[in-house]
């Protein structure tokens, strides 16, 4: 699978366990750019340093993975996760100037933890 976006976090490499590391990328996903999504990729083991020529506001597409799996916790109740994990991220040439991004207008992240209770305006 593939998605376009714009970067908009680069996460530091975590060392989980003394065999395991991992690193995430947030990627601002604008195909309705009133609605953006912000998309959490991981990668691991070896394939942490390909977030490492990636800089904050570079266009990219990422080809990564779906990956889920069920965990149950001593109470029996099983919970289920999902992972898209990263394999390829290609920076895409700057084409501002042919074409106007969809992601380059991307407004900053609404802190809505503290609104009303009574607003019923969601959009969904």
């Amino acid at each position: 699978m593939e998605i376009r976006g714009k970067v908009h976090e680069i996460g530091a490499v975590q060392q989980v366990t003394e065999t395991f590391k991992k690193r995430d990328l947030i990627v601002a996903y604008a195909e309705n750019p009133q609605f953006v999504e912000y998309i959490r990729f991981e990668a691991t083991q070896d394939r942490v340093s390909i977030f490492d020529n990636l800089a904050v506001g570079d266009e990219v597409e990422v080809s990564f993975n779906l990956r889920g799996r069920p965990w149950t916790n001593p109470q029996g109740v099983t919970t289920y996760f999902n992972s898209l994990v990263a394999w390829r991220v290609t920076k895409l040439a700057n084409t501002a100037a042919s074409a106007p991004s969809y992601a380059d207008n991307i407004p900053a992240p609404v802190d809505i933890s503290n609104s009303g209770a009574d607003d019923d305006d969601l959009p969904f």
